[in-house]
This record gives C-alpha cells, structure tokens and sequence, in this order.
C-alpha cells in the first residue's frame, strides 16, 4: 500500500492526530509458560476429582491453553485494545440510519442500582415490584408517544420487533379465517424487514419508490388484494424522508383487510412531534436503544418492545404485565392467560437494564425534552444537508428529517467512490457514515448527525467533508489509500467477511 508523505499533516482543528498508536499482539502471543497473574490461598477443603460428578464424555483430557499472562500484562492488552475503538464518546458518530446518539451517564447510573441490577429473574413478583412498576410505567409511556393502545417490551433488537409484530399480525388475520401470504415492503424500508416477512412465513413484496423518494399512493393500491397482510413502511424512510402520503396510503391497505406495519427505527425524528397511530400504524416497533440512548452496536444487548391498536392487543406475547389494587396500594403481577398470544418471545420479560435505561432517559427529558431532542435531530440533519448539498450531490432535494443522503457523484467525477472517502474520514478523526445504503442511491452516503452534537462539532464534521472533497479534486491517490494514520492501512473487507479467522490456534 502506497502512502503520500502528507496523508497525515491535516490542518489543525479536526479530531485525527497522529501520536501514540500501540501496536498488541493476541493475548496468547504474550503467554509464557509458568507466568501468572493471580495469586490465591491454597485450598482449605479436599480436592474434588471431576470424573465423579461429570459424565465422562464430557470431561476435557487436558488443561484449556488459557494464556499465561501477568496482571498488568493483561490490563495493558485489555486497555490497549479498548483504545483502537470509537465510539460516540471519542466523537461525533455521523452513522446514518443507527442512531448512534449520546447516552447520558444519569442512564447508566440509575441501570446499576443494586435492586434493579442485582434482581433475579426467577424472583417472586411480590419481591420484584418495583420492577414491575417500571415495565408498566415504560409500556404505558410508550403507547402514549406512538399511540398505540398497548406494547410489549419483550423482543431483545428492533428486528427481533419486526419478527415479533409480524407473528402478531398472523395470529390476528389467522383468528379472522385466512392469514393472507405477502408483505408489502417499499425499496426505501430497512433491509431486515424483508426477511422478517420471510421468518413469518410471508411472500415480500417489493414497492418501488417514486422519482421524489416517497411511496405513491398509485402503486400501493396496484398491489393491494386481500391475500396482503400488511404493508410495512419506515417512516421517516431511509432516504430521510417522511412518508407525507401515510394517510392515503394506509385508507387504501385498511380497505381490503390489510395492516401497517411501522418500522420505528427512524423514531428519533418522530417522537414528541408526531404519533404513528394518528398516520394509520397499527404495528410499530421501538429501538430503545437507538432512539431512547442506551448503548448498541456489537451486537447489543438492545430493546426492541412493539405497540399494537387495541385490535391486536390480545395477541401480544405473554406474559404482560398488568396493574391491580391490592390492601389499597398499587400490585403488579404477571398475566399468562392469554390464549391468543403469540406466546413468549425471549426469555423471561426482555432485557430489563436496557429498559431501566430507556425509563431514566424519558423521565429526565420529558415530553418537552423529547419533543426538543426530534427538533434538533431534524435541525441537525438539514443544516448538515445545506452545507453540503453544493459539493456533494443530495439525493432528494427536500426538507429531511433526522437524517440525510447524498450519492458519490461528486466523487466518481475525479476518480474516487464512496468508500474512499468513508476511509478518508477516519484519517480526520471520524468514524464513517452508513455507506452504500438506502440501496436505491448509487453509493450512498448517509449521515445522521443526532440532537446531542453542537453546532460547532458539525461545522467540524462538514469542514472534513468540505477537505476531502478538495483532497479528490487535487490528489485522488490520497484518498485511494486511505486510511494512512492509523495502525492498519485499508483491508480487505470482502475476505474478512467471507473468511472470518477469530480463533486462535496454537502454530
């Protein structure tokens, strides 16, 4: 890989640095024989032999090759690796379509109080009210911000609410007499929804967008019949952009027996502003940990609870959650008898400190808060757009909501594409905005900049943008090789998907 000799003199004022870049081999590569980082009492009860309690064939017949490391061998491997991270706590994280949003530490404060963090799942409900008391509150707070008559916090990822809010909307077309077969799926809807369609047992059906980027009217009546079981949209979709035809558009999907199904991924633009019942939702999932600030990403754990009308509400999993009185004072229990349910889908009621989270984050914004926080989320996404949209060419020239797209157009005139410039990004101190989706943009560029970031860190974020595109006017090779400050060069994505080495192996 070539590097220009000034890959890594940026102007001053931008994030990326170069200064100390550790290098750490696997931890095993430390090992030496005998070293340890541990020191214990010897054992003051009888050695116990294994082979009498374990069944033979599960018994390992030597020691694991555990490495044999110091502690401070250890802590420095661990801090060391901690540091090649980035995360919205280093800086701005301009991910589109994940909100990557601040999480205020209050959240982390209040998910480790001992008698929420240390609570047992299998504990009696009388000792657990407190946390019952939360899990009501939350479901209650969020059928107030979208609408809907009822929610479960059940499934653990908004994917996992798409599954799970499909399964609803079987059951309800099964208890009328026909489940239907296909799933109406616009070309701008988040890429998970066609296979949770597909995990349901249902045919996807893809909708092309019209040349402004929104779903017509015409073209969802067109496919519309009775074998539809529902159109599942994003709204505000990946393309940032608001559905302003919902209300047309779920008259004609109600008029033949169908559903809405809301993607509420892109909730960060709605909430405190606008209640996907009132536009015609009737199945809607939550990312609490994208749009009420818990940390994601790495595979979670995250929060994916779903808000039903009251038409689906008797098929929510169970168990719910309900309120009774009980010596005068409120008492929640676990409600099992539910014979339309869906049934349970995760274990126990979910992931229960992501909802203490999500709960702190509500009730320390408010409904003034949260309607403040979609504000500046939409705010920021168009002042970013403004600034941009002479350089880089906009996808959609509209008012966008939390998030926007631009194409690599600008780019592909000097030789350079999308990807060049996402690694260049890195070398100014920014982790790379969502690339190469929504789809339907050829080499999209699609940033989401959240309501947590001030004007002058997006001054700073647009001015890198605004270098980078001089950069590809001037020396295309700087961005053909990108990243150079970092302590791997470019690598090759394709194989490290589709060859995956994460275990280690003696040589």
């Amino acid at each position: 890989m070539s590097k220009s000799s000034t890959s890594c003199e940026l102007p001053a004022g931008f994030p990326g640095t170069v200064g100390l870049k550790f290098n750490e081999p696997l931890i095993f590569e430390r090992s030496v024989p005998g070293r340890i980082g541990h020191s214990l009492p010897a054992l003051d009860v009888p050695t116990a032999n294994p082979a009498l309690y374990v069944e033979p064939e599960l018994l390992r017949g030597e020691a694991p090759a555990l490495p044999e490391v110091s502690e401070i061998d250890a802590v420095r491997h661990f801090h060391r690796l901690s540091g090649w991270n980035y995360a919205v706590d280093s800086g701005m994280y301009p991910l589109g379509s994940c909100t990557m949003k601040y999480n205020p530490r209050v959240n982390e404060a209040t998910s480790r109080l001992p008698g929420l963090a240390r609570l047992h799942p299998l504990q009696p409900v009388q000792t657990a009210q407190g946390a019952l008391s939360l899990m009501h509150e939350l479901s209650s707070m969020l059928a107030e911000i979208s609408g809907m008559h009822a929610v479960t916090l059940q499934p653990a990822a908004g994917a996992h609410g798409e599954f799970s809010g499909l399964l609803m909307i079987r059951a309800y077309h099964t208890s009328r007499g026909n489940p239907r077969s296909k799933v109406l799926i616009p070309d701008s809807a988040h890429g998970t929804n066609p296979a949770s369609a597909a995990l349901c047992n249902y045919k996807p059906i893809e909708l092309k967008s019209g040349p402004d980027g929104l779903l017509d009217p015409y073209t969802v009546a067109a496919a519309m019949d009775e074998e539809v079981a529902a159109l599942m949209i994003t709204n505000p979709n990946t393309l940032g952009l608001f559905e302003r035809n919902i209300l047309e558009i779920a008259k004609i999907v109600h008029d033949k027996g169908g559903l809405i199904y809301c993607d509420g991924a892109n909730l960060n633009a709605l909430m405190g502003a606008a209640k996907p019942a009132h536009f015609g939702a009737d199945v809607l999932h939550f990312n609490l940990h994208k749009t009420f600030s818990t940390p994601h990403g790495g595979g979670g754990p995250g929060s994916g609870p779903v808000g039903v009308v009251e038409a689906l509400e008797p098929f929510l999993p169970s168990p719910v959650v309900v309120k009774s009185q009980r010596d005068g004072a409120d008492y929640y229990e676990l409600d099992y008898d539910r014979p339309q349910s869906v049934g349970r889908v995760k274990a126990f009621y979910g992931n229960f400190l992501v909802m203490v989270r999500a709960y702190t984050y509500i009730r320390e914004l408010g409904g003034e808060g949260l309607t403040r926080s979609t504000q500046m989320a939409v705010l920021n996404a168009n002042y970013v757009k403004e600034r941009l949209k002479e350089v880089f060419s906009v996808a959609h020239d509209a008012t966008c909501m939390h998030e926007c797209v631009f194409s690599e157009q600008s780019l592909v005139e000097h030789g350079c594409h999308t990807m060049d410039l996402a690694k260049r990004l890195i070398d100014y101190g920014y982790h790379p905005p969502t690339v190469y989706f929504p789809l339907i943009v050829k080499g999209a560029i699609m940033i989401e900049p959240t309501e947590s970031e001030s004007v002058e860190s997006l001054e700073q974020f647009i001015e890198a943008m605004l270098a980078i595109q001089r950069e590809a006017q001037t020396d295309p090779e700087l961005l053909h090789s990108a990243p150079h400050c970092t302590r791997l060069g470019r690598l090759d994505e394709v194989r490290a998907v589709k060859d995956l080495d994460v275990r280690w192996t003696k040589r």
